[in-house]
């Protein structure tokens, strides 16, 4: 077990709070114990590839595709891996895990401002 810096019982949380942030631990738990968890995103993609005759340049065009992408940054850059369609069909639960973790911890630090803001030690004094 981790020792954390401090406990939600010796925080200035308020009863609403500490539901609130239990139930976020709870979430976050629970998708960490699937170990399911992919940053980034997956699209869909079609392409024109403008060979003229080709079925993507006819009158209605007919793009080739569809092609799937996982996409994330690496060292502020994007990086991409081309997938499968069951690849891109079982991987997405894990980007949506992902997505889902950064708004949960999102919640938590607002919950964390709202304490800050809160503690009339942090207030300016006029």
């Amino acid at each position: 077990m981790v020792d954390l810096p401090c406990e939600a019982d010796e925080m200035g949380l308020s009863p609403d709070q500490r539901a609130e942030a239990a139930a976020i631990a709870d979430e976050l738990a629970r998708i960490a114990r699937s170990g399911k968890v992919l940053q980034g995103s997956i699209v869909t993609r079609r392409t024109h590839c403008g060979r003229p005759g080709c079925r993507c340049m006819a009158d209605p065009p007919e793009p080739h595709g569809p092609y799937f992408q996982w996409t994330r940054k690496v060292a502020a850059k994007t990086v991409g891996r081309w997938l499968s369609r069951e690849q891109a069909e079982e991987y997405r639960p894990y980007v949506e895990n992902d997505h889902r973790m950064r708004k949960l911890l999102g919640r938590l630090e607002a919950i964390g401002l709202a304490t800050l803001e809160a503690d009339p030690r942090t207030r300016r004094k006029a």
